[in-house]
């Protein structure tokens, strides 16, 4: 059953996105892309720094929160000839992420997490980690707009964190998102995928009254997993589909079973 059918879907992807439109056309859908993701930036000399600094200093814990930067600071490693006393080093440390591509990340190289956020947020993995007991510094690898928060979390306790940073994002073209933005406000599109709480928060950063009313009165919001669904609910949208597996195939089955029972 083509449940999708006759259903403008957009896209707020950027990589992922032909493959999620593919998706979306299969069940009758018609996919419109909106990246809003912005261009993902690799800081190659920041990335070496922090490796370099991971090794020579001592820490207690390494909080890893993606598998993008995980898989950036091991690529640094490599080029700098420090792969292996990266992973070494990383074998001795307590190691505390959130993920399932960080998950992944490790299981490549035989690391096993002390703490792993059931859920895949952060939420969960500050929670969890509370309950640690912590004396020596914390190597974080934070991204975008939450490091500020992660590093005064886990500073609570008096345990310094020294804060890696290896990639970052470009901000959306401005077209892009007002084009997305207008679209909702419209109504012209029935539902927004997004794959991502960046996208989310590049949609919603301004003037999110109307679009929050526009998603809560006829255009359904879908997340792909647990995080990009509770950056939605916390920005004031009531209902959002998204699936108990964090997979893209699994938000559009989702996304087919809501039109199908509504």
């Amino acid at each position: 059953m083509r449940s999708l059918k006759g259903k403008s879907i957009a896209v707020a992807a950027d990589r992922q996105s032909g493959a999620i439109s593919t998706m979306i056309e299969k069940k009758g859908g018609d996919p419109v892309v909106y990246p809003v993701q912005g261009r993902q930036l690799v800081d190659n000399m920041v990335s070496r720094q922090d490796v370099e600094i991971f090794l020579e200093e001592s820490f207690e814990w390494a909080v890893l929160t993606t598998g993008i930067g995980a898989r950036t600071l091991a690529e640094a490693a490599e080029k700098a000839g420090l792969h292996k006393a990266f992973i070494k080093k990383l074998e001795k440390t307590k190691l505390a992420v959130r993920g399932s591509k960080t998950v992944k990340w490790l299981g490549e190289n035989d690391l096993t997490p002390e703490i792993l956020s059931g859920d895949g947020t952060m939420d969960q993995l500050l929670e969890t980690f509370e309950h640690k007991k912590r004396n020596g510094n914390i190597f974080l690898q934070a991204y975008d707009q939450d490091d500020a928060l992660l590093r005064d979390v886990l500073e609570e306790n008096g345990c310094p964190v020294y804060v890696s940073k290896p990639y970052s994002h470009e901000p959306p073209e401005s077209l892009t998102v007002r084009r997305l933005k207008q679209e909702v406000t419209d109504k012209t599109v029935d539902a927004v995928v997004f794959t991502s709480k960046k996208q989310v928060r590049n949609v919603l950063k301004e003037e999110p009254e109307q679009l929050v009313k526009a998603f809560n009165n006829g255009v359904q919001a879908a997340a792909v997993g647990k995080v990009t669904a509770r950056e939605l609910l916390n920005s004031g949208i009531t209902e959002v589909t998204a699936p108990e597996s964090q997979k893209m195939g699994a938000m559009i089955v989702a996304l087919e079973h809501y039109y199908r029972n509504n």
